[in-house]
């Protein structure tokens, strides 16, 4: 089988949707646990919810990056072999376009950030006498005035649950 220029191109596309694969910050949601949270008892409140605003949280985006310059290589590495072989006419002409171009891609992939910012909120909460103020990754529409659960694993975490859902 000949691996030629449209064989490349053609590919492009599905390792462009493979970069896309990791959701920064979703393991940072207040309703992600860890396996090891999982039966284990962790002290939980009702709180009251008094206001949300909407924030934005940086998170680390090191994954995407990474899988980024691992798809801009092994495309890059296609897309020039292809190349290489097509408009050279022998296989060591592609594959020097292979490792050019597998250069090229892992450069492309490097310029995906190593932080991205992720919707979030910020919840205002009355617990006992006390006004606290807690962020949470998610969507204003998760939240609603009133009554919510919070979680606490350490005394400084609050994992406060989503009282509402997005429509």
């Amino acid at each position: 089988m000949r691996f030629n220029i449209k064989t490349s191109l053609s590919l492009l596309p599905v390792f462009i949707s493979l970069t896309g694969c990791v959701t920064p910050g979703k393991d940072n949601r207040p309703d992600v646990y860890m396996a090891n949270q999982v039966n284990q008892r962790q002290l939980s409140s009702v709180v009251t919810i008094l206001a949300i605003s909407p924030i934005q949280v940086k998170v680390n985006n090191e994954k995407n990056r990474r899988a980024a310059q691992i798809i801009g290589g092994i495309a890059g590495a296609a897309i020039g072999a292809g190349l290489g072989t097509e408009f050279g006419g022998s296989a060591l002409l592609g594959g020097l376009g292979g490792l050019g171009g597998e250069g090229l891609g892992v450069a492309t992939g490097s310029l995906v950030r190593n932080t991205t910012f992720v919707d979030g909120v910020s919840i205002t909460y009355e617990q006992g006498n006390h006004t606290y103020s807690s962020a949470q990754i998610g969507h204003r529409c998760e939240y609603k005035l009133g009554k919510a659960i919070m979680i606490q694993s350490t005394p400084t975490e609050t994992r406060i649950q989503p009282n509402s859902t997005c429509e």
